[in-house]
């Protein structure tokens, strides 16, 4: 990690990254958090890590933010491309792995790029 300093709000946001395989939404980040720091904080600290290339974000099916943990990102170089799915039913968001090709565009610096893949999970299947 680079600038950014360990505080103990730094720090409950990394141990639900790394103890979660899952997407999280930042309305459950914020519900889940409420009690020990305001969702100013939760935002900012979410921002940092995103910077720093330890999350990535994504928008859901209902333009909802959503926020998993990077893997082989830095804050130079987010290469953790891939799509993400997430149930109708349940709405369960995850990370599919699967290498994705972003197609180069002449004239263009792609830095990011979003797939979403909606449909059923295996439970709600």
């Amino acid at each position: 990690m680079g600038v950014i300093r360990k505080t103990k709000s730094v720090q409950t946001l990394l141990t639900i990254f790394e103890n979660n395989s899952q997407a999280i939404s930042v309305v459950n980040l914020i519900n889940q958090l409420s009690e020990e720091m305001n969702k100013t904080t939760i935002y900012r600290i979410l921002d940092r890590l995103e910077n720093d290339g330890v999350v990535h974000s994504f928008l859901g099916k209902e333009g909802l933010k959503w926020y998993a943990k990077c893997h082989g990102c830095s804050s130079a170089n987010h290469i953790d491309l891939h799509p993400h799915f997430q149930c109708q039913e349940c709405g369960k968001v995850e990370c599919v792995s699967m290498n994705v090709s972003i197609p180069t565009i002449p004239n263009k610096k792609i830095n990011s790029s979003q797939l979403l893949l909606v449909g059923m999970c295996e439970n709600c299947g």
